[in-house]
């Protein structure tokens, strides 16, 4: 990338770190919010789970399929890598190669976008009074209510990109040597989030080999089940021919 890219993307991660933060603390002024958002998240990555359990057992795509689930989309709160990037971003746009910071500002884009689209669902499944306990019926249910189908089919083309912008670190070897290296400094840094971030996606991607059968994959599962939610069918989350 030039350095006019490696400007236009430290930009991109400054404003969505501000609204991922907005976001975070909008939330937190509900005490309730953390909990239910918790709750929602948990069955989400449940049901991710279940929608890939043949990528969670294959030994090809295991640890890329883990990374997706827990270190980019899951019920994990990114809230202490989001700030380990806030409080070092000069220095990670003077020292990051801009692959790097195009990476961290989509996951994070990723992060920001997934923040919102929860926040909405939270909102639409209390009002059914179905926070408690979240089936696939009311969660389809709230999701349809929610609408946001522009940003819906955002999320899944950023996660896309992250996977894409990870397998492009690995044809740098140079990257893998800095991770290996930086990983005890980082910690002692008080930067161990990021840096785990940074390490599994890397190490996730690089066992992988070849990503695009794997992101297809997640493209094309995803696409159908968007379509079957917004289209109301009685099982959104079966797919046609994955057995």
């Amino acid at each position: 990338m030039s350095s006019e890219e490696k400007e236009y993307w430290v930009a991109q991660l400054r404003q969505h770190l501000g609204r991922a933060k907005s976001l975070r603390i909008e939330a937190n002024a509900d005490p309730r919010m953390g909990e239910d958002r918790l709750r929602l998240r948990t069955w989400q990555a449940e049901r991710l789970a279940r929608t890939y359990r043949d990528l969670l057992d294959s030994e090809r795509y295991h640890h890329a399929a883990r990374f997706f689930l827990t270190d980019l989309y899951g019920p994990k709160d990114f809230s202490a890598r989001d700030h380990e990037v806030e409080r070092i971003l000069p220095t990670l746009a003077a020292t990051l190669p801009a692959s790097g910071i195009h990476t961290i500002a989509l996951a994070i884009e990723v992060d920001a976008l997934s923040e919102e689209l929860d926040a909405a669902m939270v909102t639409e499944l209390r009002r059914a009074r179905a926070m408690a306990k979240i089936t696939e019926k009311t969660y389809a249910e709230a999701y349809r209510r929610c609408g946001h189908r522009a940003q819906r089919e955002l999320q899944l083309k950023l996660i896309g990109e992250v996977g894409e912008s990870l397998a492009a670190l690995t044809r740098k070897p140079l990257v893998h040597a800095a991770l290996r290296i930086m990983r005890a400094p980082a910690k002692l840094a008080g930067l161990a989030e990021l840096h785990t971030f940074l390490e599994h996606g890397y190490n996730a991607f690089h066992r992988m080999g070849d990503p695009a059968e794997f992101l297809d994959t997640i493209t094309t599962r995803e696409t159908v089940i968007l379509r079957q939610l917004y289209d109301g069918v009685a099982q959104p989350f079966n797919i046609p021919g994955n057995t």
